[in-house]
This record gives C-alpha cells, sequence and structure tokens, in this order.
C-alpha cells in the first residue's frame, strides 16, 4: 500500500472529530467525501468541507479555510482531524485558481500544515484523485507532480499522508475505460468522445459544484464508494488509532 505515516501513534481514547477539505472530488454531490464520512460510526463527528472547483489557494482566498479554523479553534475535548486533499484545480488552465506548482502549491500546503497544528489539532494530507480519461489504451497521469509535491510537503512536516492518486490510478487503469466510466455521477452519452487537443483543464472542470452531467473526474455513487473504502484503508493504515472500533465494520 502506498501510504506513509512518519508521525508515531499514540493512543487517544478522546472523541473523534474528521474534518474534510478539498475540490470536487471529495465534496458532496460530486466526489467521496459524503461516503467517507459515512463508513464512520455515528460516534465520529465527520464534517465534509470540501469545495468543488477549489484549490490550495482559492480555499483559503475565498474564506473557506477561516470557517475551517474556527472550527479547529472551538473549545472541545475531542480529537480533531483534518483530511486534505488538493491538486485538481491547482493546475495550470483554471483563472483564479490555479497555483505554481514549485513556488506556490508546497507553500499552501505547508501553511495549512503549520495553522491545523497551531490550533491543537492534526491533519493528513492525500494525494489527489485520478482522472479517468484513457489515451490510447493507456491511463495518463497528470496530477502526479501535483501529487509528489503532497509527499515531499508530508515529508519535510513529519505528517502522515496517504498516496490515493497512486492507489487509485492504479486501480482505475487497471479498469480499462468503459469499467471506469461505471464510477461517473452518470452514464456517459453514446457520443461521448475523448478531450481533443484544444480542449483544455478549465473548459472541463468548472468552478463551483460539478454539472449534472458525465465526465470522467467527478464520481458517483459507485465511485465513491470504492474510493472511499479505499481512503478507509488507507487511514487505518497510516493511523490505526482511527480504526480502532470508530469505522464501520471494525472490531472495538
Amino acid at each position: 500500500m502506498a501510504c506513509q505515516g512518519p508521525v508515531p501513534v499514540v493512543k487517544d481514547s478522546r472523541p473523534l472529530e474528521i474534518i474534510l477539505v478539498g475540490d470536487s472530488t471529495m465534496a458532496p454531490n460530486s466526489g467521496y467525501g459524503n461516503a467517507l464520512c459515512e463508513r464512520f460510526l455515528k460516534e465520529v463527528t465527520c464534517l465534509n468541507l470540501a469545495k468543488g472547483g477549489r484549490s490550495s489557494g482559492s480555499y483559503r482566498a475565498e474564506g473557506s479555510w477561516e470557517i475551517v479554523m474556527q472550527q479547529l479553534r472551538r473549545d472541545t475535548d475531542k480529537r480533531r482531524v483534518v483530511l486534505m486533499q488538493f491538486g485538481h484545480n491547482d493546475q495550470p488552465g483554471k483563472p483564479g485558481r490555479s497555483t505554481d506548482l514549485a513556488t506556490e502549491f508546497p507553500v499552501n500546503l505547508a501553511r495549512y500544515v503549520d495553522e491545523v497544528r497551531t490550533a491543537g489539532a492534526e491533519i493528513i494530507l492525500l494525494t489527489p484523485l485520478t482522472r479517468r480519461t484513457f489515451k490510447d489504451g493507456v491511463l495518463p497521469n497528470d496530477l502526479r507532480p501535483w501529487a509528489e509535491a503532497s509527499l515531499r510537503v508530508a515529508s519535510e512536516k513529519q505528517v502522515p499522508v496517504i498516496d490515493l492518486n497512486q492507489q487509485s490510478h492504479a486501480l482505475v487503469a487497471a479498469m480499462g475505460q468503459s469499467e471506469a466510466d461505471t464510477l461517473a455521477m452518470v452514464p456517459p452519452p453514446p457520443e461521448i468522445v475523448a478531450p481533443t487537443s484544444g480542449s483544455t483543464l478549465a473548459t472541463v472542470e468548472r468552478q463551483g459544484a460539478a454539472k449534472s452531467a458525465f465526465d470522467r473526474t467527478h464520481v458517483g455513487k459507485k465511485g465513491a464508494a470504492i474510493f472511499s473504502a479505499m481512503v478507509v484503508q488507507a487511514l487505518v493504515a497510516v493511523d490505526p488509532e482511527i480504526g480502532n472500533g470508530m469505522i464501520r465494520g471494525s472490531s472495538k
């Protein structure tokens, strides 16, 4: 399993609060986040604050991060863990959202890590969920540079990281295009074709919630079930304490 957990796990008996922060592939109605929350026992508080079309820069700029910080500053006896995934909208071609891979994206992630720690909470980074458009029978991974940047930040800051990009890409690549298309929000129309050379990421992924139409980035019920299960398995690996009776089906 491609996951990393450099911080020793210390037994923590406090109630757990999970906060999801990310883009549309994690957000309600278009991502795996709600399905992930449903995998925790009712005793666990799980807030999905991921938002469609957001990058590591725009999530803060629009004020969404301040909402997360307000939640973290609240007096509570809970153990609070932020699960953060960015990358899709940090790529070039997203006006008002894209960040520079070398000078902005890793700096943004590192700042989030520092602020979560200052608030007395914990953070686990996730690399971006794979896209699912095959080309000539092969699944490209244009998000890998952002995944690698996330892994470096996690290593430098000594925080756990789940390489969801690597795991999800391997799974989807083994499926092939037809099966991978069953993970989408709606079935593909008969006339669907691969993106042309003139199309851009900006035209494929619009700002805000995902449109109720077929695409190969966002996920429907089946995709959400598969990828949330993948995240849970990796989460238990990097932090066994979370899996100790806090996830449905786990033993206390």
